[in-house]
């Protein structure tokens, strides 16, 4: 057996090292599948190696306490792949008809895999089932069948049925779709009995799922937070819910899905955090803080050597007028991690802030008072002008917007109705940055209006958002 394999990958190399452009499509596409199948028979007869290996103990032997270790050592496999060979191996030994139809090039191997599974179930939700049905009642949950053999829920017998069912299903459904139908499969070869065993599989996936559920957050590496975690069903569809209006693209919009939907998970929170609807978090509101050390600040706010309170014209966190991006050093916050001076003033422009000014010890030297920028009335009056995020062509509405000073607070910006502006989490990034090129104010009649950089428009001409009433 050895060097028939052996010549396979002979005759496998010389063809993967020949020229494919002088085939043509049909050709072609014949190669594709055919080169498919032999992967997946290639596949089989790993398993089958790695079936004799386990039943051997080689992994035991060679001093590995799994049969996943042992092939991550022996074939220099990443985790994934290894645990997902050494499970093949093991449930396709349950279902040797499944693997011979991957022998015989009818399934691939996540197909073959996901069949067994839903095949091994079925005696379990069959159980479940009657189990849910009253003993001296069952004649009368479970409807009559037009067969006379009393054996027809015998467990062996159907699931020998929804085996043969799913292996026909694989010519015209991939893996994903085989484990949904596998999940009904008792609604194809058992349908007097589907209806309960679907209630108490479900039940039993809830009660599973509930306590497995998490969410965790890791230290940042490259300024990147991976979140990961699991939810139930229910769980999801709430989330989901949440954040699918936020995930459309807007116009002009190169963010991927995955991004935007990242953007409307912080949204979301936004959204939350400004509501003041949450618990208080040791007495006080849910509010960002943000430090930065005495020295800088006070040679970019010419604040004296003896530090009383800030003076009038500079706030913890912004630069004044004549800085420069990057001089005033970096914010600081709870969790310890730290963030630009740009996204510290981004964050200042319709955020609760609680500003600390710390010395060479880190004593707090100054504390301001906790604001939020635009609200109440201010707010209200802002949301009735714009309508919601006023950048042209967006239609977010104004529950999801900042408050951006057209004049930047750092520069004497006043919080009137004249100096600000409603604007997206996206939108509102994008007129912070420098390399964005827009530029805001309010024209004429008081309204604002957005003038693009020359090489959006060589003429810039000034634009609005056309998506919102104005009244």
């Amino acid at each position: 057996m050895l060097d028939t394999v052996h010549r396979w990958e002979e005759e496998a190399t010389k063809a993967a090292d020949s020229s494919l452009w002088p085939l043509p499509d049909a050709e072609l596409l014949d190669l594709l599948r055919a080169t498919h199948r032999l992967q997946q028979t290639v596949a089989a007869l790993q398993i089958r190696v790695v079936r004799e290996a386990t039943l051997r103990e080689l992994p035991t032997k060679h001093g590995h306490r799994t049969p996943a270790a042992w092939l991550r050592d022996q074939l220099r496999l990443d985790h994934r792949p290894a645990r997902d060979l050494a499970e093949a191996a093991a449930i396709l030994q349950t279902r040797p008809a499944v693997e011979r139809a991957l022998i015989d090039g009818l399934l691939d191997i996540r197909q073959a895999t996901t069949i067994a599974a839903a095949v091994n179930a079925v005696p379990y939700a069959l159980s479940d089932a009657l189990a849910a049905t009253e003993p001296d009642a069952t004649a009368a949950r479970v409807p009559a069948t037009d067969s006379d053999d009393p054996s027809h829920l015998d467990p062996d017998r159907v699931a020998n049925h929804a085996e043969s069912t799913l292996i026909e299903m694989a010519a015209q459904f991939p893996a994903y779709q085989l484990r949904k139908l596998g999940d009904r499969i008792l609604a194809h070869v058992a349908p007097e009995i589907a209806e309960l065993a679907d209630e108490a599989a479900l039940r039993r996936a809830e009660a599973r799922a509930h306590p497995r559920r998490s969410l965790t957050l890791s230290l940042p590496v490259e300024g990147l937070v991976r979140l990961s975690g699991a939810l139930g069903v229910e769980d999801a569809a709430i989330v989901s819910a949440a954040l699918q209006p936020l995930c459309g693209p807007m116009p002009d919009d190169d963010r991927s899905f995955p991004q935007r939907r990242a953007d409307a998970l912080i949204d979301v929170c936004r959204l939350a955090l400004r509501t003041g609807e949450l618990p208080h978090d040791g007495g006080e509101p849910p509010q960002l803080a943000l430090t930065i050390p005495f020295a800088p600040l006070a040679s970019q706010l010419s604040i004296p050597a003896q530090p009383g309170r800030l003076a009038a014209h500079g706030r913890p966190g912004q630069p004044s007028a004549h800085a420069q991006p990057g001089q005033l050093g970096v914010g600081v916050l709870p969790d310890d991690e730290r963030i630009s001076a740009a996204t510290t003033r981004r964050l200042a422009c319709d955020a609760r802030i609680l500003p600390l000014i710390l010395g060479s010890a880190s004593q707090v030297l100054d504390a301001g008072r906790s604001r939020r920028l635009a609200h109440g009335a201010l707010r209200r009056a802002l949301t009735v002008r714009d309508g919601g995020c006023a950048f042209p062509g967006c239609d977010r509405p104004s529950r999801w917007c900042d408050a951006h000073h057209l004049r930047p607070w750092s520069d004497g910006g006043r919080t009137d109705l004249d100096n600000l502006v409603l604007l997206c989490r996206h939108h509102h990034r994008l007129l912070h940055a420098p390399a964005g090129g827009w530029q805001a104010h309010l024209g004429k009649d008081r309204l604002p209006v957005f003038v693009p950089p020359p090489w959006i428009d060589p003429q810039q001409r000034p634009r609005r958002n056309l998506f919102h009433p104005r009244t």
